[in-house]
């Protein structure tokens, strides 16, 4: 859990025979703050921080890729929405615009979406 320093993260813990295995289950607003590459703040100093750097949204599609197997969507597209919807929740931006702004583009067909 060393690269994942300074941020809240699920891990999974599976036990057999009395051996431990760790495994880490990153949340989709863990994969953003990660994705936007800040460096790494003490949770216990500051509460509730906003983040407001911006990320591509090809980077998007990649956290969507990785989150799939747990998204309650049919689609990619759909998952991807999800993705944009917690980065809106998060406070950062996508390609400099607001993530809103491109689940609308979504919607309208302005912005293609991967089938895979």
């Amino acid at each position: 859990t060393g690269d994942w320093k300074g941020l809240r993260i699920t891990v999974k813990l599976t036990i057999q025979n009395r051996q431990a295995q760790i495994e880490v289950v990153p949340s989709a607003s863990a994969l953003i703050i990660k994705a936007l590459k800040e460096p790494p703040r003490d949770r216990k100093k500051q509460k509730n921080i906003k983040h407001s750097g911006s990320v591509s949204f090809d980077e998007i599609v990649n956290i969507a890729r990785q989150m799939r197997h747990r998204s309650l969507a049919r689609e990619l597209s759909g998952t991807i929405k999800e993705i944009l919807g917690t980065a809106q929740s998060v406070g950062c931006s996508i390609d400099g615009r607001h993530p809103h702004d491109i689940i609308d583009d979504i919607n309208n067909g302005a912005i293609e979406c991967p089938a895979v």
